[in-house]
């Protein structure tokens, strides 16, 4: 299906479903690709590996964690 065929068809929906449509594309274009992805939650890694060595922050045990975790969604 061509782009002219897709907008052809796209217009024949209702006021509400082109909305919907609308609302879909616009999200698709602002989701970061893998690559940023990737990329983003390295540079979380990072900084987050200087805090633990620097001392700011204390790590906390997974099994402490999950215990907060549980207890909060309780």
């Amino acid at each position: 299906m061509n782009l002219q065929k897709i907008e052809d068809e796209a217009l024949h929906l209702s006021r509400e479903e082109r909305t919907r449509l609308v609302q879909r594309l616009v999200l698709s274009l602002e989701a970061p690709s893998e690559e940023e992805l990737r990329s983003d939650w390295l540079v979380e890694a990072r900084r987050r590996a200087e805090e633990l060595d620097s001392g700011a922050v204390q790590a906390v045990p997974g099994e402490e964690v999950m215990k907060k975790a549980r207890a909060l969604i309780k």
